[in-house]
């Protein structure tokens, strides 16, 4: 008697988890139609016990997944319980939801007993994801066409800026500041040559050289991009101080890192502060077994906490200069993940900004 009082009170306590519980558990038969239901179900499908009951289960399931529900179902029938099976229900009102099923099949009693999750919320994240990445493939790739495009028919005129060049006869030129400026003019144009090159080659090649990763000098690599905007530098005034005395090398791509050095030190350099001269620091040190360089001006700065989230962004500016394209920091945000490094931000307005990129083996 204390048995049969015992199995009672858990049968009860079973239906009362039955009842409150957030998935869909339903009891079906052979014949196709629901046997006993909880009240999840009504509530996500939207119909009544009534309408549940004498509608076939099939009815219910979104018509472009009924072939494959009914040959899920099938399999049932030999023992094989159904994991995880994903469909498409249509509620009474239209809306489509997606649920994951469980279910196991009772031979002698003829009748399935299935679990579900709706999973709808899932699959509009998932959706909006694969969204996502396809526009950054897009992005990336007119990205990638206009840098060739630009590149390669930028290298006619600087070409013929060099043979200009060439064709001039210094020696009628007797002012000395004038041809330390034509030195410079030329210095400046047959770097901005070589650059464009390896760039066409870059971009020409898109092979496993592109991600090709080796040990750099930090004062090799940042003296070559110095040389390249020494007019930009001189013009405006800037000091910068560096120091790689504690991480002297790194492994990492050489195009990757001439474009973080040039990214960083040009924009520090056009968001200065009006009437400061830009002073920038440069460091690099050892943190565990990984390198960090950290970058550091006195410019403008901008209010992190207002643009935390669109930092590296596409397009994302926060300054509203004229050549302001918000897609040098999207850019090597780009190259220092693709090679699983970090890049970190601090600033603050009129004070000036703080980039750290940690480079990880």
């Amino acid at each position: 008697m204390k048995k049969d009082n015992l199995n009672s009170e858990i049968l009860q306590k079973l239906d009362i988890f039955f009842d409150i519980s957030p998935d869909l558990f339903c009891i079906a038969g052979y014949d196709g139609y629901f046997k006993r239901i909880n009240p999840a179900v009504s509530k996500l499908l939207g119909y009544d016990e009534e309408e549940l009951f004498k509608t076939p289960i099939n009815d219910f399931v979104h018509p472009e997944d009924q072939e494959l529900t009914a040959k899920a179902r099938k399999e049932l029938t030999k023992k094989k319980p159904l994991l995880n099976f994903e469909n498409r229900y249509l509620t009474k009102s239209g809306k489509v939801v997606w649920l994951a099923w469980t279910s196991m099949f009772l031979e002698q009693e003829e009748l399935i007993f299935a679990i579900a999750k709706d999973i709808t919320y899932k699959k509009k994240l998932e959706n909006e994801r694969n969204l996502l990445l396809a526009n950054l493939t897009s992005i990336n790739k007119e990205l990638e066409n206009l840098t060739y495009r630009t590149t390669h028919d930028l290298r006619s005129p600087v070409n013929n800026f060099l043979s200009i060049f060439n064709l001039i006869d210094l020696t009628k030129i007797e002012d000395k500041e004038n041809l330390e400026l034509l030195e410079i003019l030329r210095s400046s144009s047959t770097n901005l040559k070589q650059t464009l090159d390896n760039y066409v080659d870059l971009l020409s090649k898109r092979t496993l050289s592109e991600n090709k990763i080796e040990i750099i000098r930090f004062d090799y690599t940042f003296n070559m991009v110095r040389e390249s905007i020494q007019t930009l530098i001189k013009s405006s005034n800037t000091s910068i101080t560096c120091d790689f005395s504690d991480a002297e090398e790194v492994v990492f791509n050489r195009d990757y890192l001439e474009s973080v050095f040039l990214n960083l030190i040009t924009n520090s350099i056009r968001y200065a502060q009006p009437g400061i001269a830009p002073m920038i620091s440069i460091k690099t040190s050892k943190i565990g077994d990984n390198v960090q360089l950290t970058l550091e001006d006195n410019g403008l700065g901008f209010d992190i906490e207002k643009v935390k989230d669109k930092i590296f962004g596409l397009n994302q500016t926060f300054h509203s200069h004229e050549d302001s394209k918000g897609v040098g920091l999207y850019l090597i945000h780009h190259q220092i993940t693709k090679l699983n490094g970090t890049i970190e931000v601090q600033s603050k307005v009129n004070v000036g900004t703080k980039f750290t990129i940690t480079f990880r083996y």
